[in-house]
Parts: C-alpha cells; structure tokens; sequence
C-alpha cells in the first residue's frame, strides 16, 4: 500500500461510498492507496453513544468532547504502530491549496483526517492530537466532511500510479503557478463555435504555445493575484510570447479565450 488516509467522521458511509468510487476506487482497488472511514460514536463510553455536549461558557449548540475524538484517534496510531499525521478539517485553518496538496503526498504515506460538527471541536483534542487545520476557503460548511472528500482526493490523485500518467494532473490548473488552458473536443463546431484552428492542425508545437498562451491570459484574466506571482522563463521564446500577451491585453483581444 502506497498510500493510506484514515478519516474520522459521523457519517462514514456517505464518505466511504464518495472514496469508493470512479479513479480512487480503481485505486484501491489495485492496492495504490487506501481510504478507510471510522465511526466517531463507536468510541464512546455511553449507552446513547453521544459524542457532543453544552459549550461551558454558554452559547448556542453543542460541542464535539474530546474523549470520543481521543479514543478513535489512539486507535489509529496503535493500529498504524507510529504517530501518523493528523490534520483537523476546520474553518480556522490554513486554506487548502495545490501545494498542500503536494505537500501531504510527499512527506507522508498515512494521514488521519477528522471531520469536526456542530459548533466545533473541544479544544483540548486539537492541542492534543492535531498536527495541522486545513480550511477550504472563508466560508462555513456544516461538518468536515465535504472538506476531508476535497483534501483526500486531490492528495490521492498525485500518488504515483492513481492517474496513468504525471501529465494528467501537471498541466492543470493551480501545478505551475497557473490556471489550466481550454479543452476542446468533439465535434469541431458546437452550435456554431468552433474549435481553434491550431488544435487541428497537428503542429504539436503550435499547440503547446497557444495552451501556455491561453494559461497565462486566463491567469491573469481570472487570478490576477496568481499572476503577480509568477516567475517567468528568461528566454528568447518566452520573451516574445509576453510581448504578445502584453499587446493583446492592452488591446483588448482576449476576450472569451480566458
């Protein structure tokens, strides 16, 4: 097994069967990696198997205790014989981004994910066991586990041997710094638009000029906050295509490219 994610959640058949499915199914299937689902409320100490109580200090809600969270997180360390990375999905976190993603692939083989609810988590846990919170953006979700599906599948997806090729994921959006190019396919005209000449032609090098063209306007169109961060190429080639874009911008030629 290349790669294992234990989640920790209160729903775990609407995430396994979300995990279970399409590329991380076949995935798993073939033994590249592993996502398996625990049941919070199967760590409890009482009849009701309650995992929640009233906030001290008052408030609306109830707060996930710590004990439940406990028990189910030792679990998983003993049964993986070492501390595996524990990363708490929360709103207070650092936003998830494309190097995180690489990030999490690379320096570990096993992540814990924990799916918090209601009005959050005692913190007592997240000091105790939680090596990191990962946000998804400023926005609030009513449980982690939409979250924990997100981070999951973009870190499973860049373990070597779940896409069938490295290309499938470093031409995306977000790998270099930049937002994808635009994908086109069959049939060449679809209610009157047409595919661009030049992913016809078969001149591989054309191509590829137009798809970085079409990147960079598009970054800058859309993430201009992307853009100020690139670092571009100091060649000849690259040099003329920014004079070009440059041109075009102030010209006002985008348009619908990006």
């Amino acid at each position: 097994m290349r790669y294992w994610i234990d989640i920790m959640t209160l729903f775990p058949d609407t995430v396994g069967d979300m995990m279970n499915e399409s590329i991380l199914g076949r995935a798993q299937d073939r033994g590249i990696i592993r996502v398996e689902t625990h049941q919070i409320r199967d760590y409890t100490k009482n009849k009701q198997c309650q995992v929640d109580d009233y906030p001290y200090g008052g408030g609306r809600g109830c707060v996930m205790q710590a004990q439940p969270l406990y028990d189910c997180w030792r679990f998983l360390q003993k049964a993986h014989r070492r501390r595996v990375h524990t990363v708490f999905l929360s709103p207070c976190g650092k936003t998830f981004t494309q190097e995180d993603a690489k990030r999490l692939a690379s320096d570990y083989d096993r992540l814990i994910l924990v799916c918090g609810h209601y009005e959050g988590v005692d913190q007592r846990f997240i000091d105790e066991c939680v090596d990191e919170e990962i946000s998804l953006g400023d926005f609030v979700l009513t449980g982690g586990e939409i979250p924990a599906m997100a981070v999951a599948d973009a870190v499973c997806r860049l373990i070597p041997g779940v896409l069938p090729d490295p290309e499938c994921f470093q031409e995306e959006s977000h790998w270099d710094g930049l937002l994808e190019y635009p994908q086109y396919s069959r049939p060449e005209v679809w209610r009157g638009r047409q595919v661009p000449p030049v992913l016809l032609s078969g001149d591989h090098a054309k191509i590829a000029r137009w798809r970085r063209k079409q990147s960079i306007l598009r970054t800058r169109a859309r993430r201009p906050d992307m853009y100020e961060k690139l670092q571009f190429q100091d060649t000849k080639q690259e040099r003329k295509l920014l004079a070009e874009i440059e041109e075009e911008w102030e010209e006002g030629k985008n348009g619908s490219t990006v």
